[in-house]
Protein backbone atom coordinates (compact mmCIF):
# COMPACT_ATOMS: atom_id res chain seq x y z
CA UNK A 1 0.00 0.00 0.00
CA UNK A 2 2.83 2.40 0.82
CA UNK A 3 4.33 1.95 -2.66
CA UNK A 4 0.91 2.62 -4.15
CA UNK A 5 0.65 6.06 -2.53
CA UNK A 6 4.24 6.95 -3.40
CA UNK A 7 3.67 5.95 -7.03
CA UNK A 8 0.56 8.09 -7.21
CA UNK A 9 2.36 11.10 -5.73
CA UNK A 10 5.35 10.56 -8.03
CA UNK A 11 3.06 10.56 -11.07
CA UNK A 12 1.50 13.82 -9.90
CA UNK A 13 4.93 15.38 -9.19
CA UNK A 14 6.11 14.48 -12.71
CA UNK A 15 3.10 16.33 -14.13
CA UNK A 16 3.68 19.32 -11.83
CA UNK A 17 7.30 19.59 -12.99
CA UNK A 18 6.21 19.47 -16.63
CA UNK A 19 3.81 22.34 -15.94
CA UNK A 20 6.48 24.23 -13.92
CA UNK A 21 4.26 24.23 -10.84
CA UNK A 22 6.19 25.11 -7.68
CA UNK A 23 3.49 24.43 -5.10
CA UNK A 24 0.46 22.13 -5.35
CA UNK A 25 -2.47 22.42 -2.94
CA UNK A 26 -4.88 19.47 -3.14
CA UNK A 27 -8.00 20.19 -1.07
CA UNK A 28 -10.64 17.74 -2.31
CA UNK A 29 -11.02 15.22 0.56
CA UNK A 30 -11.34 12.32 -1.91
CA UNK A 31 -8.17 13.38 -3.72
CA UNK A 32 -6.35 13.69 -0.40
CA UNK A 33 -7.47 10.14 0.37
CA UNK A 34 -6.27 8.93 -3.05
CA UNK A 35 -2.74 10.22 -2.45
CA UNK A 36 -2.36 9.68 1.30
CA UNK A 37 -4.80 7.01 2.53
CA UNK A 38 -6.25 9.50 5.03
CA UNK A 39 -10.01 9.66 4.56
CA UNK A 40 -12.14 12.26 6.30
CA UNK A 41 -14.66 15.02 5.65
CA UNK A 42 -13.33 18.27 7.16
CA UNK A 43 -16.55 20.22 6.45
CA UNK A 44 -15.73 23.94 6.71
CA UNK A 45 -12.24 23.37 8.10
CA UNK A 46 -9.06 23.52 5.99
CA UNK A 47 -7.47 20.25 4.90
CA UNK A 48 -4.94 19.82 2.12
CA UNK A 49 -2.14 17.75 0.72
CA UNK A 50 0.56 20.32 -0.04
CA UNK A 51 3.46 19.45 -2.33
CA UNK A 52 6.38 21.91 -2.24
CA UNK A 53 8.47 21.15 -5.30
CA UNK A 54 11.11 23.78 -4.57
CA UNK A 55 11.97 22.25 -1.20
CA UNK A 56 10.92 18.73 -2.19
CA UNK A 57 8.60 18.40 0.80
CA UNK A 58 5.09 17.04 1.17
CA UNK A 59 2.72 18.07 3.95
CA UNK A 60 -0.73 17.04 5.09
CA UNK A 61 -2.59 19.97 6.67
CA UNK A 62 -5.42 18.75 8.90
CA UNK A 63 -7.72 20.21 11.57
CA UNK A 64 -6.21 19.67 15.02
CA UNK A 65 -9.00 17.29 16.01
CA UNK A 66 -7.93 14.93 13.17
CA UNK A 67 -4.26 14.78 14.14
CA UNK A 68 -4.30 11.32 15.72
CA UNK A 69 -6.18 9.66 12.88
CA UNK A 70 -4.02 11.40 10.26
CA UNK A 71 -0.81 10.26 11.95
CA UNK A 72 -2.11 6.70 11.95
CA UNK A 73 -3.43 6.49 8.39
CA UNK A 74 -1.61 9.04 6.22
CA UNK A 75 1.25 7.97 3.97
CA UNK A 76 2.48 11.58 4.09
CA UNK A 77 4.04 11.90 7.54
CA UNK A 78 4.67 15.65 7.75
CA UNK A 79 1.39 16.50 9.49
CA UNK A 80 0.62 20.18 10.03
CA UNK A 81 -2.29 20.76 12.38
CA UNK A 82 -4.57 23.78 12.25
CA UNK A 83 -6.59 24.71 15.34
CA UNK A 84 -9.94 26.42 14.90
CA UNK A 85 -8.86 29.86 16.09
CA UNK A 86 -5.98 30.18 13.59
CA UNK A 87 -5.99 31.17 9.92
CA UNK A 88 -4.86 28.10 7.94
CA UNK A 89 -3.53 30.21 5.09
CA UNK A 90 -1.22 32.04 7.48
CA UNK A 91 0.06 28.66 8.68
CA UNK A 92 0.43 27.55 5.05
CA UNK A 93 2.47 30.68 4.29
CA UNK A 94 4.62 30.20 7.42
CA UNK A 95 5.28 26.59 6.43
CA UNK A 96 6.09 27.21 2.76
CA UNK A 97 7.77 30.59 2.90
CA UNK A 98 8.11 33.33 0.29
CA UNK A 99 8.66 33.38 -3.43
CA UNK A 100 6.05 30.97 -4.80
CA UNK A 101 5.24 31.97 -8.36
CA UNK A 102 3.11 29.10 -9.75
CA UNK A 103 0.52 27.23 -7.65
CA UNK A 104 -1.34 24.12 -8.78
CA UNK A 105 -5.01 24.06 -7.73
CA UNK A 106 -8.12 21.96 -8.39
CA UNK A 107 -9.98 24.93 -9.83
CA UNK A 108 -13.39 23.20 -9.65
CA UNK A 109 -12.85 22.86 -5.91
CA UNK A 110 -11.57 26.36 -5.07
CA UNK A 111 -14.09 28.81 -3.62
CA UNK A 112 -13.88 32.57 -4.00
CA UNK A 113 -12.99 32.79 -0.30
CA UNK A 114 -10.07 30.41 -0.77
CA UNK A 115 -8.89 32.40 -3.77
CA UNK A 116 -9.00 35.60 -1.74
CA UNK A 117 -6.95 34.02 1.03
CA UNK A 118 -4.33 32.73 -1.41
CA UNK A 119 -4.15 36.13 -3.10
CA UNK A 120 -3.58 37.75 0.29
CA UNK A 121 -0.86 35.41 1.56
CA UNK A 122 0.79 34.50 -1.74
CA UNK A 123 0.81 37.71 -3.74
CA UNK A 124 1.98 37.86 -7.35
CA UNK A 125 1.45 34.21 -8.30
CA UNK A 126 -0.20 32.48 -11.23
CA UNK A 127 -2.05 29.18 -11.01
CA UNK A 128 -2.41 26.01 -13.03
CA UNK A 129 -5.45 23.75 -12.91
CA UNK A 130 -4.33 20.31 -11.75
CA UNK A 131 -7.82 18.95 -11.15
CA UNK A 132 -8.25 17.49 -14.62
CA UNK A 133 -4.95 15.63 -14.37
CA UNK A 134 -5.92 14.18 -10.99
CA UNK A 135 -9.31 13.10 -12.35
CA UNK A 136 -7.55 11.37 -15.23
CA UNK A 137 -5.14 9.67 -12.87
CA UNK A 138 -7.96 8.43 -10.64
CA UNK A 139 -9.98 7.30 -13.67
CA UNK A 140 -7.58 4.42 -14.38
CA UNK A 141 -8.20 1.84 -11.67
CA UNK A 142 -5.68 -0.81 -10.68
CA UNK A 143 -6.89 -4.38 -10.18
CA UNK A 144 -6.55 -3.74 -6.43
CA UNK A 145 -8.92 -0.77 -6.68
CA UNK A 146 -11.30 -2.86 -8.76
CA UNK A 147 -11.31 -5.46 -5.97
CA UNK A 148 -12.33 -2.79 -3.47
CA UNK A 149 -15.23 -1.72 -5.66
CA UNK A 150 -16.12 -5.40 -6.04
CA UNK A 151 -16.36 -5.74 -2.25
CA UNK A 152 -18.72 -2.77 -2.12
CA UNK A 153 -20.81 -4.34 -4.88
CA UNK A 154 -21.04 -7.66 -3.05
CA UNK A 155 -22.40 -5.96 0.04
CA UNK A 156 -24.97 -3.83 -1.77
CA UNK A 157 -26.21 -6.85 -3.67
CA UNK A 158 -26.61 -8.70 -0.37
CA UNK A 159 -28.51 -5.68 1.00
CA UNK A 160 -30.77 -5.60 -2.05
CA UNK A 161 -31.49 -9.31 -1.98
CA UNK A 162 -32.34 -9.30 1.70
CA UNK A 163 -34.14 -5.95 1.71
CA UNK A 164 -36.70 -6.69 -0.99
CA UNK A 165 -37.96 -9.62 1.10
CA UNK A 166 -39.38 -7.06 3.54
CA UNK A 167 -41.72 -5.40 1.01
CA UNK A 168 -45.29 -5.79 2.28
CA UNK A 169 -48.71 -4.17 2.01
CA UNK A 170 -48.83 -0.68 3.48
CA UNK A 171 -45.07 -0.13 3.38
CA UNK A 172 -43.89 3.32 2.28
CA UNK A 173 -40.86 4.21 0.21
CA UNK A 174 -39.21 5.64 3.32
CA UNK A 175 -39.91 2.44 5.28
CA UNK A 176 -38.05 0.42 2.65
CA UNK A 177 -35.25 2.99 2.45
CA UNK A 178 -34.73 2.68 6.21
CA UNK A 179 -34.62 -1.12 5.94
CA UNK A 180 -31.95 -0.95 3.22
CA UNK A 181 -29.78 1.50 5.15
CA UNK A 182 -30.03 -0.63 8.31
CA UNK A 183 -28.87 -3.65 6.32
CA UNK A 184 -25.96 -1.69 4.85
CA UNK A 185 -24.53 -1.18 8.34
CA UNK A 186 -25.47 -4.69 9.44
CA UNK A 187 -23.53 -6.22 6.55
CA UNK A 188 -20.41 -4.15 7.21
CA UNK A 189 -20.61 -1.03 5.04
CA UNK A 190 -19.22 2.32 6.20
CA UNK A 191 -22.50 3.80 4.98
CA UNK A 192 -24.40 4.57 1.79
CA UNK A 193 -22.33 5.97 -1.08
CA UNK A 194 -25.19 8.36 -1.94
CA UNK A 195 -28.78 8.98 -0.85
CA UNK A 196 -30.68 5.74 -1.26
CA UNK A 197 -33.38 5.97 -3.93
CA UNK A 198 -36.62 4.00 -3.56
CA UNK A 199 -39.32 5.10 -6.02
CA UNK A 200 -42.62 3.38 -6.74
CA UNK A 201 -45.45 3.75 -9.23
CA UNK A 202 -45.45 6.89 -11.36
CA UNK A 203 -42.64 8.32 -9.16
CA UNK A 204 -40.25 5.81 -10.73
CA UNK A 205 -40.34 8.03 -13.82
CA UNK A 206 -38.25 10.59 -11.91
CA UNK A 207 -34.59 9.62 -12.53
CA UNK A 208 -33.44 11.54 -9.43
CA UNK A 209 -36.61 11.46 -7.35
CA UNK A 210 -36.58 11.11 -3.57
CA UNK A 211 -38.40 8.53 -1.45
CA UNK A 212 -41.26 9.83 0.67
CA UNK A 213 -44.32 8.50 2.48
CA UNK A 214 -45.93 7.22 -0.70
CA UNK A 215 -47.26 3.69 -0.15
CA UNK A 216 -45.85 0.97 -2.40
CA UNK A 217 -48.86 -0.53 -4.17
CA UNK A 218 -49.60 -3.66 -6.19
CA UNK A 219 -48.87 -3.12 -9.86
CA UNK A 220 -46.17 -0.52 -9.19
CA UNK A 221 -42.77 -0.45 -10.74
CA UNK A 222 -40.33 -0.30 -7.80
CA UNK A 223 -37.04 1.35 -8.76
CA UNK A 224 -34.18 0.97 -6.28
CA UNK A 225 -30.87 2.78 -6.78
CA UNK A 226 -28.27 2.57 -4.03
CA UNK A 227 -24.68 1.82 -3.10
CA UNK A 228 -22.30 1.54 -0.18
CA UNK A 229 -18.79 2.59 0.75
CA UNK A 230 -16.25 -0.06 1.72
CA UNK A 231 -12.62 0.84 2.46
CA UNK A 232 -13.17 4.20 0.78
CA UNK A 233 -14.60 2.80 -2.47
CA UNK A 234 -18.17 2.95 -3.75
CA UNK A 235 -20.74 0.72 -5.39
CA UNK A 236 -23.77 1.90 -7.34
CA UNK A 237 -26.51 -0.48 -8.48
CA UNK A 238 -30.03 0.00 -9.79
CA UNK A 239 -32.68 -2.66 -10.23
CA UNK A 240 -36.36 -2.24 -11.03
CA UNK A 241 -38.98 -4.68 -9.78
CA UNK A 242 -42.74 -5.07 -10.20
CA UNK A 243 -44.94 -5.36 -7.12
CA UNK A 244 -47.33 -8.17 -7.90
CA UNK A 245 -48.06 -8.78 -11.60
CA UNK A 246 -46.79 -6.62 -14.45
CA UNK A 247 -48.90 -5.39 -17.36
CA UNK A 248 -47.94 -6.10 -20.97
CA UNK A 249 -46.79 -2.48 -21.29
CA UNK A 250 -44.60 -2.74 -18.20
CA UNK A 251 -43.08 -5.97 -19.52
CA UNK A 252 -42.33 -4.31 -22.87
CA UNK A 253 -40.64 -1.31 -21.22
CA UNK A 254 -38.63 -3.54 -18.91
CA UNK A 255 -37.41 -5.85 -21.67
CA UNK A 256 -36.39 -2.84 -23.80
CA UNK A 257 -34.25 -1.43 -20.99
CA UNK A 258 -32.77 -4.86 -20.29
CA UNK A 259 -31.73 -5.27 -23.93
CA UNK A 260 -30.31 -1.72 -23.88
CA UNK A 261 -28.21 -2.48 -20.81
CA UNK A 262 -26.92 -5.68 -22.39
CA UNK A 263 -26.09 -3.88 -25.63
CA UNK A 264 -24.04 -1.34 -23.71
CA UNK A 265 -22.20 -4.00 -21.72
CA UNK A 266 -21.51 -6.10 -24.83
CA UNK A 267 -19.94 -3.11 -26.59
CA UNK A 268 -17.37 -2.49 -23.87
CA UNK A 269 -13.74 -3.33 -24.61
CA UNK A 270 -10.43 -1.53 -24.82
CA UNK A 271 -9.71 0.70 -27.81
CA UNK A 272 -13.16 1.97 -28.76
CA UNK A 273 -14.71 5.43 -28.52
CA UNK A 274 -16.52 5.89 -25.20
CA UNK A 275 -19.43 7.51 -27.01
CA UNK A 276 -20.04 4.29 -28.94
CA UNK A 277 -21.04 2.53 -25.70
CA UNK A 278 -23.75 5.13 -25.12
CA UNK A 279 -24.92 4.94 -28.73
CA UNK A 280 -25.16 1.13 -28.71
CA UNK A 281 -27.39 1.16 -25.64
CA UNK A 282 -29.38 4.23 -26.67
CA UNK A 283 -30.19 2.85 -30.12
CA UNK A 284 -32.07 -0.10 -28.58
CA UNK A 285 -34.38 2.32 -26.76
CA UNK A 286 -34.75 4.57 -29.83
CA UNK A 287 -35.59 1.66 -32.12
CA UNK A 288 -38.26 0.48 -29.68
CA UNK A 289 -39.93 3.90 -29.92
CA UNK A 290 -38.98 5.17 -26.46
CA UNK A 291 -36.12 7.51 -27.37
CA UNK A 292 -37.91 10.62 -26.05
CA UNK A 293 -38.14 9.00 -22.61
CA UNK A 294 -34.38 8.60 -22.15
CA UNK A 295 -32.63 11.96 -21.92
CA UNK A 296 -29.50 11.39 -19.83
CA UNK A 297 -26.08 9.78 -20.35
CA UNK A 298 -25.68 6.02 -20.21
CA UNK A 299 -23.22 5.97 -17.30
CA UNK A 300 -20.33 7.38 -15.30
CA UNK A 301 -17.04 6.42 -13.71
CA UNK A 302 -17.11 4.81 -10.28
CA UNK A 303 -14.48 4.52 -7.56
CA UNK A 304 -13.63 6.67 -4.56
CA UNK A 305 -16.51 8.92 -5.63
CA UNK A 306 -19.80 7.53 -6.85
CA UNK A 307 -19.54 9.85 -9.89
CA UNK A 308 -16.09 10.06 -11.47
CA UNK A 309 -14.59 10.27 -14.92
CA UNK A 310 -15.20 9.07 -17.55
CA UNK A 311 -18.64 10.35 -18.44
CA UNK A 312 -20.26 7.76 -20.71
CA UNK A 313 -22.17 9.93 -23.17
CA UNK A 314 -22.50 9.77 -26.94
CA UNK A 315 -20.26 12.78 -27.65
CA UNK A 316 -17.29 11.57 -25.57
CA UNK A 317 -14.50 10.88 -28.07
CA UNK A 318 -12.03 9.53 -25.51
CA UNK A 319 -10.85 6.01 -26.26
CA UNK A 320 -11.44 3.25 -23.76
CA UNK A 321 -8.46 1.58 -22.13
CA UNK A 322 -7.61 -0.95 -19.45
CA UNK A 323 -8.43 0.24 -15.94
CA UNK A 324 -11.64 2.11 -16.67
CA UNK A 325 -14.45 1.27 -14.25
CA UNK A 326 -17.89 2.68 -14.88
CA UNK A 327 -21.64 2.16 -14.83
CA UNK A 328 -24.01 1.33 -17.66
CA UNK A 329 -27.52 2.38 -16.65
CA UNK A 330 -29.99 3.15 -19.43
CA UNK A 331 -33.59 3.83 -18.53
CA UNK A 332 -37.03 4.65 -19.83
CA UNK A 333 -38.98 7.22 -17.79
CA UNK A 334 -42.60 7.84 -18.81
CA UNK A 335 -44.42 10.55 -16.81
CA UNK A 336 -47.63 9.27 -15.25
CA UNK A 337 -46.73 5.65 -15.90
CA UNK A 338 -43.36 4.97 -14.31
CA UNK A 339 -39.77 4.20 -15.13
CA UNK A 340 -37.24 1.40 -15.42
CA UNK A 341 -33.49 1.56 -14.94
CA UNK A 342 -31.10 -1.40 -14.87
CA UNK A 343 -27.53 -0.59 -13.85
CA UNK A 344 -24.40 -2.70 -14.20
CA UNK A 345 -20.88 -1.87 -13.00
CA UNK A 346 -18.16 -2.86 -15.48
CA UNK A 347 -14.36 -2.87 -15.56
CA UNK A 348 -11.95 -3.08 -18.49
CA UNK A 349 -9.34 -5.65 -17.50
CA UNK A 350 -5.60 -5.53 -18.13
CA UNK A 351 -6.29 -7.74 -21.16
CA UNK A 352 -8.71 -5.13 -22.51
CA UNK A 353 -11.88 -7.16 -21.97
CA UNK A 354 -15.05 -6.24 -20.13
CA UNK A 355 -15.63 -7.66 -16.67
CA UNK A 356 -19.17 -7.27 -15.33
CA UNK A 357 -18.76 -6.72 -11.60
CA UNK A 358 -22.46 -6.74 -10.69
CA UNK A 359 -24.11 -10.15 -10.38
CA UNK A 360 -27.65 -9.40 -9.13
CA UNK A 361 -30.17 -10.83 -11.64
CA UNK A 362 -31.34 -8.43 -14.35
CA UNK A 363 -34.43 -10.37 -15.41
CA UNK A 364 -37.75 -8.92 -14.21
CA UNK A 365 -38.49 -10.02 -10.63
CA UNK A 366 -41.97 -9.83 -9.10
CA UNK A 367 -42.07 -9.02 -5.38
CA UNK A 368 -44.65 -8.51 -2.68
Amino acid sequence: MQDQYQNRINTLIKHLKEKQVELAIVTSPKNVFYYTGFNTEPYERFMALVIDLKKQNQYLFVPSLDQGVAEKHSYVKRIVTVSDELNPYQILKDTIGEGVKVIGLETKNVSLFQQEQLNHYFSDFSYQNIGDFISGQRMRKTPEECSKVQCAIQIIEKVLGEGIKSVKDGMTELDLTAEFEYLMRKFGAEGPSFSTTVLSGDKSSLPHGSPDRKIINKGDFLLIDMGVIIDGYCSDITRTFVVGEETAKQREIYETVLQSTRAGVNTVKSGIRIGDIDIAARNVIKEAGYGQYFNNRIGHGLGIDVHEEPSIHENNNMMTESGLLFTIEPGIYIPGLGGVRIEENVYISEEGNVEVLTTFPTELIRIG
